[in-house]
Order: structure tokens, then sequence, then C-alpha cells
């Protein structure tokens, strides 16, 4: 196998649709998969992706040392813990699968001024996960990253100024699109027209006011984005990436409609027990 070339592995994939019902295999499946056929520095440039796991439980660990954490993280308790007991002595972290933003974080979260600003520390996680993202080497990845961070602060920013609430308080990243949506919170447009050929079709996707509807196509938005953009990509580490992301994006919704027909049976059900009336004796 040439390096960083995954012919065997892709031409064996299934074709993903954004309409399909049932998945081939789960996210988690196609991560241990991924284990076994990715190059070392791929394995890094997926493993960003699932980071999200990890701040959540960094989150978890930091609100309650004793609380259960999400096994998909693949950072321990222990090395967590082993982190931040360095960062209170001011001794570098050693672990090389703590990703940097967490000393930043860890920081901040044991600085108790901090905890007077009101932050919502959510969102502070959030901006420094989007902003370490941006930074990566692969075009696609970095791409991606600054993609969500507009997806979310714009759709932020639009309800914020819809229901009058301040929209500095919840954008998060340090992006061009960030800066202009601080910097023109009372423009129409937010200064982004020019900016981004997405803005209308997102200021259109924030007026749908059926909220199942209006994840699904902002999920469309997503997934057209990843084929656009991994046209002439076929057997590298992009095409996998965007795979990987596109399974994330059909198991959210399997899943849903899952939930979503077993909701409905269960209705039904209880309807038919509801309309059943015991018949009354002849007289």
């Amino acid at each position: 196998m040439a390096e960083n070339q995954y012919y065997c592995f892709v031409a064996g994939l299934p074709d993903l649709f954004f309409d399909s019902t049932k998945l081939p295999f789960t996210v988690d499946e196609f991560r241990e998969m991924l284990e076994e056929v990715l190059a070392p520095k791929d394995k890094k440039l997926v493993n960003k992706y699932f980071l999200k796991y990890d701040n959540e439980n960094l989150i978890t660990f930091l609100k309650d040392k004793n609380a259960l954490l999400n096994a998909k993280g693949k950072i321990s308790a222990e090395d967590i813990k082993e982190a931040i007991d360095s960062i209170e002595v001011d001794y570098p972290i050693q672990n090389p699968d703590i990703p940097p933003y967490f000393e930043d974080y860890i920081r901040l979260w044991l600085d108790e001024s901090a905890h007077d600003e009101n932050k919502l520390w959510e969102d502070l996680m959030s901006e420094f996960y989007m902003d370490y993202g941006r930074e990566s080497k692969n075009k696609l990845v970095s791409k991606w990253f600054e993609f969500n961070l507009n997806i979310g602060n714009i759709l932020a920013a639009i309800y914020c100024r819809k229901y009058g609430l301040d929209i500095n308080s919840v954008i998060v990243g340090n992006n061009e699109v960030a800066r202009l949506i601080r910097e023109n919170p009372n423009v129409r447009d937010f200064g982004l027209s020019r900016e981004l050929e997405y803005f209308d079709t997102l200021q259109r996707i924030a007026e749908e006011t059926d909220i199942y509807e209006r994840e699904r196509k902002i999920d469309r938005l997503r997934w057209d984005w990843l084929d656009e953009n991994t046209v002439f990509d076929y057997f590298n580490i992009d095409f996998i990436f965007a795979y990987l992301c596109k399974l994330q994006i059909l198991e959210r919704w399997v899943s849903l409609n899952a939930e979503e027909g077993e909701r409905i049976f269960r209705q039904l059900i209880a309807d038919l027990k509801s309309e059943v009336s015991v018949p009354k004796e002849k007289e």
C-alpha cells in the first residue's frame, strides 16, 4: 500500500446516501476498522474528529471527579487527573494524547476569578476545539472545522437578533466570520453575504419553524459540502474523513427515525386501546 493511499479499503466501503434508513455499520465499528488500516499520521488526523467526546469528558471530570465518563472518549480519567495535577504545579503535560488546548482550558477552570465571569464553559470548550481543528495541516479537516464553526455562529447570531439577545455572548471562535458578526451585529447580513456563498442558504434554513426539518436541512448542507470538497478524492485520507463525517450524520438520523418510529407505534397502540370499549350486555 502506497503511503496515504487506501485502495482496497475504500473500494470495499459501501456507498452512503443521505436518505438511507439503514447503516452499513456504526461509527464506532468504522472507527475500529480505521484503527486497523490507517497509517499513524492519518490516525492522528481522524482522532481530532473524536476529540469532542474527550472534550465532554474533561468538563464532566472537572465538575465531578467521580462522574461516569463517555466511553467513546479515549483519554482516561487517570490521564485527565494527571494533566490537571501537572498544571496545578505548573509542570508541562507529558502525555502526547492530551491536546494542547486542554491545558488552556484547565488553567482557566482552575482560575477562581474566571468562574465569577459567568462563562459558558461548554461554549469556551467549543471555541478552543474549533480553533484547534482549524489549525490542522490537512486542508479538508481545517475547512470542515471552519465550516461547522461558521454554521453554528451564523445560526446563533440570527436567532439572537430575532429574540433580542446579546449576539456577542454566543459567538465562539476567532475566525473572520466570527469577527464580522461581532463587529456588525445590527447589519442585516452581518457583512457576510459577500464572504460566504452559503449565508443565504443558512438564512433560509433559520426560517424553518419545524425543528426536525431544520436540523435535516443543516445536515444536508453539511453532506453536500463534503461531496463538493472531496469530488476528486477517491482513495486517500480525505475521502475516508468525509466518509466518517457522513456516517456520523447518517447514524444520527437513523437513530432518530427509529426513536420516532417507536414513539408513533406506541402512540398508535395507546390510541387503539382508548378506542376499545367493553360492549354492553343485552337486556
